[in-house]
């Protein structure tokens, strides 16, 4: 059963009680969540682009290493959008953090000790490195970690960081989707989001209303599919090398959170 199944992706939703736990009993111990958004990405992009994102990173890294994926969490910390733009739908931060931290307790109490949270919207970094804390602190066998896309490798991270600091549905971003979800680029729409960074050498930071003019950062008149499949396949590649660490990987000591010197 699982020897056919190992030719896609393993989609948690798509498998039955029976196969999960299989999957537990024949060693495997880890996880990925697939952590989004449903936010305004310009006048070109689809609001569900960051979703897609690390759904699709996700799937690509199962076919590579047999790790099943979570079903996505297509919410994120978005509060910094504002309400200028119609579009986006926002979780208060408490909000995300908690439903991290109650997924994973079902998952641990199936079995599972290990998940890779895979986010792709950069609200959803802090949030979710809180949740790991929460995690950690209850659960003693738990090996949880904040994987975020824009930043899994200096290479991934060059290509991100190449037209803005501040970056939103840039050129990193238009371009994966040109390769990924060509239906939910707006191609005519791409010259009509070229914005800049106007972030540089700010004391506070300020929601996106105060920075930008369209809700872009950035310059989507860059992108092109060529250069989506390129990164792509440079945070494919960087994110299958974590997961084969993230397999076995122990901690550098075995004491207990709830052991008390004495």
């Amino acid at each position: 059963m699982m020897r056919a199944l190992e030719q896609r992706p393993l989609l948690w939703d798509r498998l039955t009680w029976e196969e999960i736990g299989s999957l537990r009993r024949s060693g495997v111990d880890l996880c990925l969540l697939p952590v989004g958004a449903t936010e305004q990405h310009g006048p070109h992009l689809g609001v569900g682009m960051d979703t897609c994102n690390a759904v699709r990173l996700c799937e690509a890294v199962s076919r590579e290493t047999g790790v099943p994926v979570l079903p996505a969490l297509p919410y994120g910390c978005s509060l910094g959008h504002s309400r200028r733009w119609p579009g986006t739908l926002a979780l208060l931060p408490q909000t995300l953090m908690e439903a991290v931290v109650q997924l994973f307790e079902w998952l641990h109490g199936t079995g599972f000790r290990r998940l890779l949270l895979v986010n792709a919207h950069v609200g959803n970094a802090a949030p979710l490195r809180c949740a790991v804390d929460i995690i950690r602190s209850r659960f003693d066998d738990a090996l949880v970690s904040v994987c975020n896309v824009a930043e899994l490798s200096p290479r991934v991270r060059a290509e991100f960081y190449a037209d803005a600091a501040d970056w939103h549905a840039n050129a990193a971003e238009t371009s994966l989707m040109l390769a990924l979800a060509p239906e939910t680029v707006r191609n005519a729409r791409i010259p009509a989001g070229d914005d800049p960074d106007r972030t540089v050498g700010l004391v506070f930071t300020h929601p996106v209303n105060r920075t930008s003019l369209n809700g872009v950062t950035g310059f989507p008149s860059r992108a092109s599919r060529e250069q989506g499949e390129k990164l792509f396949r440079f945070m494919v590649e960087d994110l299958t090398a974590l997961v084969q660490r993230a397999r076995n990987e122990q901690p550098p000591l075995a004491e207990s959170y709830f052991t008390v010197l004495t």
